[in-house]
């Protein structure tokens, strides 16, 4: 994978956890937002999976923050 990409994704995985903590959000209450599994979100969360393109705009709109600021870009 592009180290660019890699990059990305760790900003993503990252800034995902930070924005449900400062929320004071569980990882289910993220899930049952965006109708998935918690077990998927939580691979979100983990770097194991990354979400669908519905889903990825699914968190900015929930997080209320632009999908720029999700991918950790200026």
């Amino acid at each position: 994978m592009d180290k660019q990409v890699q990059k990305y994704l760790e900003n993503f995985r990252k800034e995902i956890i930070i924005l449900r903590k400062a929320n004071k959000l569980t990882q289910k209450q993220v899930a049952e937002s965006l109708g998935i599994a918690t077990q998927c979100y939580q691979a979100y969360e983990s770097g194991v999976a990354v979400p669908t393109l519905q889903n990825f705009i699914k968190l900015s709109i929930f997080f209320d923050v632009s999908t720029s600021e999700l991918l950790g870009i200026d």
